[in-house]
């Protein structure tokens, strides 16, 4: 029985990794339908962040992997060109999953969702997921081949 009636999740979802994949399950462990924040390309660039993909295919890669991943569920891929989307805006939004990474985040969502007379949303903290050697996962490291999209570690000729 889902918790939350929606649920939002936010990311950039470049390569789509272990930690993604679990922050996700999380999502759609607690509710039937899940929002999905979508780091524009021009948001990105803001925060500094250069993907290797575009929008448009991280867009595509992320749908087929939820198929995959998580079958039979209802999801809906939201462009995010600020912080937050459409979770202050959607009044139905009960809970935002984020990862002990980005926590901050949900009390800066609270605050704007006041501002607007919504309802504040349950902040559900997902740990980060950790690679073999005990460091995060992350898009960074699997682009400098330091280890997969699971956390295992990758020889490095040096």
């Amino acid at each position: 029985m889902p918790k939350f009636s929606l649920v939002a999740v936010g990311g950039t979802f470049d390569i789509v990794h272990k930690g993604h994949l679990t922050l996700l399950s999380n999502a759609f462990g607690i509710s039937d339908k899940v929002i999905i924040g979508l780091t524009s390309d021009e948001l990105a660039k803001k925060r500094g962040k250069l993907p290797t993909n575009k929008y448009e295919k991280r867009c595509e890669n992320l749908i087929r992997i939820i198929i995959k991943e998580f079958p039979n569920v209802s999801f809906h891929i939201s462009k995010l060109d600020d912080d937050f989307g459409p979770a202050v805006l959607e009044k139905g939004v009960e809970a935002l999953v984020v990862s002990d990474e980005t926590s901050n985040q949900g009390n800066i969502l609270n605050e704007l969702r006041e501002k607007k007379k919504l309802q504040p949303v349950k902040i559900i903290t997902v740990p980060m997921f950790l690679a073999k050697d005990g460091t995060r996962i992350s898009t960074t490291r699997i682009k400098n081949s330091e280890i997969d999209v699971d956390g295992n570690l990758l020889s490095i000729d040096k």
